[in-house]
């Protein structure tokens, strides 16, 4: 008997009241999960059978017995807190795996963030308070290495802004772009997000930004690490909860769900290979990504499909460039459903869970559709494909492509020498104590990778105007020279 994994219930919080008005992220992610419960048969309360939830920026432990408790489930479902440094794809994926083997019969998925309560707080010098809940979960799912090396996070810090910013640098120096053309169109495509986020009932920003607003460094738009200002980044700053509830067909039918409401899972893919930025052979086109894109192409091709609807993933322009680029499809508007994660909000590691969510309500108004999700984890250390339909096709297909990846895609040595000769191929600007500092990735004349730093400010100056990547450059003790 083929089980078949379908998804019947989604739910979207926000909130940008007064402080007082505001919840925590467990009382949001409840309220989420009520909204998906009502959303397929208040029912499906009986055949929950799991609860997975990528951990946020809260202290819970366990928040998903919590939710359990709360709302009467009643099979005591396993719970699951999976830790950043993992693919929210991922547990999405797990659920439907189980279901189709027959080891559950329905999961629910929920994240949430209330960092705009936090910061609230600040602002009116409130207290914030969070429920204690100090039971672990059945279990904690966790990244196999950490995802930057303590030379990069010397240099950049664990903020991922510098990071994607040298990528950025690289991806324009690849394209034959020169430096203001490049940040002119990723600044015209994030206007065409704004756009797209103002009419999304679901989005976080309700102010239309245009291009000349996103390129110009100012203070509602501060300069983050060059090319990148405050409106390229995305917006973790929020209040928002989403919740999905997949569960056995067979379920649904008992229930009653009507098949306007289903939506099908007909393939995903995931790379979990991970190499840190600076050790990457090709910073903007790893192996990984290509073979987990070629694995959705593939599908698309074998069942004659393509795709009506996409949200690739958007933490920065980057992203959504290396993404068109594996999929071969133009940048454009089309790429994003909410409007990005610098408009639409980008709650941390769970916006995979939003975009969900709002692709399955745009999907069920329409027939014979087939739409794509795209996520990361990392600095685009690792990668994610799902596709949807809301015409049952095939069985749910899953490919990790890890393995392959691990075995072409082989990490760069790091130079032991601090003074020799190089080529750059990426660098940013960051701003430390109101002072600029220069971040390069190089390839050392011993064809090892190394990282350097300069404050000399005629050369930060000229690096944000003429094109470096390439330049052959001195180092001396780790500086530019």
């Amino acid at each position: 008997m083929i089980n078949k994994p379908v998804l019947v219930g989604i739910g979207n919080i926000q909130q940008q009241e007064k402080f007082k008005d505001l919840d925590e992220a467990l009382i949001l992610m409840d309220k989420a999960t009520k909204k998906a419960i009502a959303d397929s048969s208040k029912d499906i309360i009986n055949y929950i059978d799991e609860i997975r939830i990528p951990k946020g920026f809260w202290k819970y432990r366990d928040p998903g017995k919590w939710i359990s408790n709360n709302n009467n489930f009643k099979n005591n479902p396993i719970t699951y807190i999976t830790k950043i440094g993992v693919l929210q794809q991922h547990l999405i994926n797990q659920a439907i795996l189980n279901i189709q083997e027959g080891k559950i019969n329905a999961s629910l998925i929920v994240g949430g963030e209330s960092r705009y309560k936090m910061i609230q707080a600040i602002k009116d010098n409130k207290e914030y308070k969070e429920t204690s809940l100090n039971q672990n979960p059945d279990f904690y799912v966790k990244a196999d290495a950490d995802l930057n090396l303590d030379e990069e996070v010397k240099e950049l810090s664990k903020m991922a802004v510098g990071y994607y910013a040298i990528m950025e640098s690289a991806y324009r120096f690849s394209k034959n772009e020169k430096l203001l053309d490049h940040n002119k169109k990723i600044a015209k495509l994030y206007e065409e997000f704004s756009e797209i986020a103002h009419k999304n009932k679901n989005g976080w920003s309700k102010q239309k930004y245009f291009a000349k607003d996103i390129i110009k460094p100012s203070d509602k738009n501060k300069y983050q690490a060059f090319p990148y200002n405050k409106l390229h980044c995305t917006s973790w700053n929020v209040n928002q909860a989403s919740a999905i509830i997949i569960c056995n067909e067979n379920i649904a039918d008992k229930l009653g769900i009507p098949r306007e409401q289903r939506v099908y899972p007909l393939a995903s893919s995931e790379n979990n290979h991970m190499i840190s930025l600076i050790q990457r052979e090709n910073i903007i086109d790893p192996v990984g990504l290509k073979l987990a894109a070629k694995y959705i192409k593939d599908t698309l091709i074998s069942h004659r499909k393509s795709i009506d609807y996409y949200d690739l993933y958007s933490c920065f322009p980057i992203a959504v460039q290396m993404f068109c680029d594996s999929l071969n499809i133009n940048l454009s508007s089309s790429t994003s459903i909410t409007g990005g994660m610098s408009f639409a909000g980008g709650p941390l590691n769970h916006y995979v869970l939003s975009s969900t969510t709002q692709l399955i309500e745009k999907m069920r108004k329409k027939k014979n559709k087939i739409g794509l999700i795209t996520g990361v984890s990392g600095v685009m250390t690792k990668q994610s494909f799902a596709l949807w339909t809301n015409n049952y096709i095939d069985n749910f297909s899953f490919e990790d492509v890890t393995s392959q990846a691990k075995q072409i895609d082989k990490p760069k040595a790091l130079s032991a020498e601090s003074s020799g000769t190089g080529v750059i191929v990426g660098y940013t600007i960051l701003v430390e104590s109101n002072n600029k500092k220069a971040v390069i990735y190089a390839e050392s004349h011993d064809g090892k990778r190394v990282i350097l730093n300069s404050r000399n400010p005629v050369v930060i100056k000229e690096m944000e105007n003429v094109e470096w990547v390439g330049k052959k450059i001195t180092f001396k003790n780790g500086c530019l020279v």
